[in-house]
This record gives structure tokens, sequence and C-alpha cells, in this order.
């Protein structure tokens, strides 16, 4: 089999071989569904479900009770923004939302659709000249959409001190942290950053697709968004109900078990690069920086390589790269307005895992030097 120079770790991880044997164990061997029966084997689904929920719970700071599966970033924050919708809060119906530039699509389209029903206002909050969100600008609002780290820029905000300022103006404020890729870089605590909604995927850390994590503060404040099995406790009339305690409350249906399974061995190989990697994005930007025709979008301490060739389309880029067996990001990364704030059309990206070498660091860097001359 051919070598291909994966280094597109920012869209989703490669699965290194404990999650993979997590879930094919849990296939062949302990497959029952969860919160269904009484059996002995749902009974150790149950008891496993509940061992790693706790596990998730550990990694980013909080209890059990918090932490809700979903299946995925996008799918959380989707979610979020009806959780809120179904919840009467203080503002009535028609909060004013902040947003930034920062934002991924799945971060500030769903508000935005709201807006244009009149359902909300949209206020974006400025970011500095490092294209950092300005923590001397922070709006008065009813909800923040904080994105913790951008895809394309791979710096870390200081979510903890933009909430902080943030409920200055509101202490009522609803915060909710997009920690796509931050989570990927840099040590969560939601009990630090006082955040009341986080959200993050299984597939950016290294665990499998159509799995997700949303942190929910207080549970207790939030009406669910989604109805079915196992969240309701008794049903007592029409439209008269009982629900669940959380994380039940918010997960009506089956649960994605399998990919629920690899979590714990994606979690620990994912602490266990943080501990001993190699600066290859620090490396790569040293040598790609020497190169005339090259632009680099960020900076050399930050999480990724974002760059823009001259007189060379980044689809055309990416066409040509991946023909020479290299997996590398191109386009606008579902981040249309950073793009805009940048004055570039879309980008190319670089980023790395624990499979990655210096010699594949190397060979892109030799590669894209042959490539732009």
């Amino acid at each position: 089999m051919k070598k291909i120079v994966y280094m597109d770790a920012a869209a989703s991880w490669l699965k290194q071989q404990p999650v993979i044997e997590s879930e094919v164990d849990f296939l062949a061997n302990s497959y029952a569904n969860s919160g269904r029966g009484v059996c002995e084997r749902a009974t150790l689904v149950d008891k496993k479900i509940a061992d790693i929920r706790n596990i998730v719970a550990d990694f980013i700071g909080t209890n059990a009770a918090n932490i809700v599966f979903t299946f995925g970033t996008t799918d959380a924050l989707n979610r979020i923004v009806s959780i809120i919708k179904n919840t009467p809060l203080a503002w009535g119906n028609k909060p004013v939302v902040a947003v930034s530039d920062l934002d991924h699509h799945s971060a500030r389209l769903p508000w935005e659709a709201l807006a244009s029903r009149g359902m909300c206002s949209i206020t974006v909050c400025p970011l500095d000249k490092d294209f950092n969100i300005d923590i001397n600008q922070i709006p008065k609002c009813d909800i923040f959409v904080i994105t913790a780290m951008s895809n394309v820029l791979g710096l870390a905000q200081d979510v903890e001190n933009i909430i902080r300022i943030a409920r200055t103006h509101n202490p009522n404020i609803i915060t909710i942290v997009d920690a796509a890729q931050y989570v990927v870089h840099s040590k969560v605590d939601v009990a630090k950053m006082g955040c009341d909604f986080l959200c993050f995927s299984g597939h950016k850390i290294g665990a499998d697709t159509g799995v997700g994590i949303m942190y929910i503060r207080n549970p207790d404040r939030f009406n669910p968004d989604k109805f079915g099995g196992g969240m309701v406790n008794r049903v007592l009339g029409l439209g008269d109900f009982i629900w669940n305690q959380s994380p039940d409350k918010y997960e009506a249906g089956t649960l994605p078990l399998t990919q629920i399974m690899g979590l714990p061995s994606a979690i620990k190989c994912l602490s266990d690069w943080q501990k001993k990697k190699i600066n290859l994005i620090h490396f790569m930007y040293d040598e790609l920086s020497n190169i005339p025709k090259i632009k680099i979008l960020t900076r050399p301490d930050a999480a990724v390589l974002s760059f823009v060739v001259q007189d060379m389309h980044v689809l055309d880029f990416g066409v040509m790269i991946g023909a020479r067996d290299i997996c590398l990001r191109v386009g606008n990364m579902c981040a249309s307005w950073i793009h805009k704030k940048l004055n570039v059309d879309g980008s190319i990206r670089i980023s790395v895992g624990p499979w990655n070498t210096m010699d594949d660091a190397k060979y892109v860097v030799e590669t894209i030097r042959k490539m732009v001359k």
C-alpha cells in the first residue's frame, strides 16, 4: 500500500488502533441497546455508558449529569438553539445574540436563520488587530456564541475572560462555546470558563464520526428539544408530562453506542500526544515562510498552518498536492467570515496528529516548494 501523508487532522483525526479495538470489541462481544432492558447484557451496556460519561466529564472538568451525548458539534450547536427556543427566558421572544467572524458556519448560521425570521437580533463582536475577539469591545447581549479556536487561524481565545466581561454587561447571559478545535490543543475546564454550554465532536479528537459532546452547566434550567424514548418519566395527559433527570432528559432515542465506546481510548491517545508532541507546525511555518509566493495567514505559535499561494487557486493547489499523495484541507473551511476579514476567498490548511513525523513534514514542505516555484 502506498504511503499517504495525512495532514488534515483539524478536519478529522485518523483513528488510532485502541479506538478501533474498543468499538470492534463492543460490536463483537457486548452489543445491546442502552436504557432499554434489564437483562445482563443490557445492564452491562448501561454501566459502560455511565462509566464513559464520567470519563468525558472528568476530561472537561464537570459532572456526568452535565454531559449529553450528541451526534457531533454541528448537531449540538443546532440543538442548543432549539433548547433555548423551547425555554421561556427573561428577554422574551427576541434575544440579542452576539457572534464573531471567527465562527464556523454551524455556530452562527442557526442564529442568523432565526434572525431572518425576526426571532432574534444579531450583533457581531469585533476582532482586534490580531483577529482575536476584542475583549475591550464585548457587546451587551442575551446570548453569546464563542468560537474558542478558529479552524482557520488556530489560536485559542481567552474564553474565561471573555465570559467574565460579558457577564458584567448582563448577569443572565447565556454563553455557548464551540470547542471543536480548542479541545484538541488546550485543556478544557468548563467550571473555570463559566460557560453555560460547550460542545465538541468525537471525530476531532480521534474517536468515531457520529458522536459529540454537549455540556450544559444548569440542565434543570432548560427544556428538552428532542422527544421520544428514554427522556420522559411519566405521561400524565395530553401535553402534560414529567421529564427524566439530565442527561436522560436530553437523550431521546438510541444513542450512538458504538461511537461512544471509542471515546475513552480517543481521550487517552489525545492526552498522550499532547504531552509529547513535536512542533511540526512551527517547523513547517519557518520553512514555508521562506517561499516568496506563499503568504502565511497564521502565527508561528498557532495550532494549524494556513496560507495562500500567489496566482494559484486553493482548489487547484488541493488537486495538485493530492496527486502527490498528500492530504491537506483547502477551501473556506466552513468559516466564510474570517476569510472575508483576511481578504481571501479561501485558504490552504495544514494540521497534524500523532501519526505525523518530521519526515512527513519535510516531505510536505519540499513538495510545496517544488509545486509553487
